[in-house]
């Protein structure tokens, strides 16, 4: 289907790009992202796929707008207080880009129903604030084949990877997924949350808008996938680096002797 003319023009700054072109624009519109978590991740990620022209955002979040979420998570305001965090993210993506059709999923993914949900869209942009629900992501886009675009923060610290544990390596191993990078769950309590620590807004800003990116290279194809490896921002020093992930045989999804069915 061709663009209308008013779609070529909202679009006109990614058309002119010899990396996106119409065509590449003709693959946002038709894709489908599941975003996980309306929050300081999500938002600005969500803000950046809508604005890009990405045809079907899902979003996934069973939490309320609070007032302490609003130092940065940009896509809900302060009249969005108690209100369920999809509801919000739905209306400011309609006022942004009325292409875009949202499916809200007002629930918590679970491993009951993450392989229902994923294999629904065509990749995966995972900014959730627990390393349960990261396993359960992970997991069930390998399962589904779709790529999976995970991001997380710290204080001062971001760091985001592509997964597409599905394909083989040059070697022909399986790609390193997140039960490569983070071998297995922490215990409770031992790494502080958001909201014992502390967290730099502007920094969720960064690496979410990083993560809308990668996702917008995976659905085009522009440049290089940032699967197989990790980048790492130190946003006190103001630096950036790029570390390679490696398959781990002991891995129970895609190891030798598979756990994970």
């Amino acid at each position: 289907m061709a663009l209308t003319d008013e779609q070529l023009d909202r679009y006109a700054r990614h058309i002119v790009l010899k990396e996106i072109g119409g065509p590449g624009q003709q693959k946002l519109l038709n894709a489908k992202v599941l975003v996980i978590g309306a929050g300081g991740l999500g938002s600005p990620c969500l803000m950046y796929l809508a604005a890009a022209g990405v045809g079907t955002l899902g979003v996934i979040d069973n939490d309320e707008v609070s007032l302490s979420n609003l130092q940065r998570q940009i896509i809900h305001g302060t009249e969005d207080v108690n209100r369920p965090k999809t509801d919000s993210a739905a209306a400011a993506i309609a006022r942004l880009n009325p292409d875009v059709t949202v499916h809200q999923h007002t629930e918590r993914l679970t491993a009951e129903n993450a392989r229902d949900i994923v294999s629904q869209y065509d990749i995966v942009a995972d900014g959730c604030d627990n390393f349960e629900t990261r396993f359960v992501v992970n997991d069930a886009c390998y399962f589904a084949k779709v790529p999976l675009v995970s991001a997380a923060v710290g204080q001062f610290e971001g760091q985001i990877a592509t997964f597409k544990a599905y394909e083989n390596d040059a070697d022909g191993k399986p790609m390193p997924n997140y039960r490569d990078f983070i071998g297995e769950t922490p215990e409770p309590g031992s790494v502080p949350t958001c909201e014992e620590a502390g967290v730099m807004g502007a920094l969720t800003g960064v690496m979410g808008s990083l993560q809308a990116l990668e996702v917008i290279k995976e659905i085009t194809g522009a440049g290089t996938s940032l699967a197989g490896k990790l980048l790492i921002y130190d946003a006190l020093d103001t630096r950036f680096r790029t570390v390679k992930l490696k398959w781990d045989p002991a891995n129970p999804l895609t190891g030798e002797n598979p756990t994970i069915t």
